[in-house]
C-alpha cells in the first residue's frame, strides 16, 4: 500500500483498495475486479480514488456485495 502517510479509506487509489480489501477478507481482490466495477458504475471520487464506504454500499445494492469477475 501507499507509503505516503496514513491510509484514508475515503480516498484510496484502486490498487490500495484491492490490497486492503484482500487483507481484510478471505479472498483475493484484484485491481481488475474493482476496475470492472467502476466501468459498470461503481462510484469513484473526482480524482479516481475509491471511497470504501460508498463502494461497499454500491456493491451491496448490486446484489450481495460481491465484486464482478468472481
Amino acid at each position: 500500500m501507499s507509503e505516503h502517510g496514513p491510509i484514508n479509506p475515503l480516498a484510496l487509489p484502486i490498487a490500495d483498495a484491492a490490497q486492503l480489501l484482500s487483507k481484510a477478507g478471505a479472498r483475493q481482490i484484484r485491481v481488475e475486479q474493482i476496475e470492472a466495477d467502476v466501468a459498470v458504475g461503481a462510484p469513484t471520487n473526482g480524482d479516481g480514488t475509491i471511497n470504501l464506504v460508498t463502494y461497499a454500499a454500491w456493491l451491496t445494492s448490486q446484489g450481495g456485495g460481491r465484486t464482478r469477475g468472481d
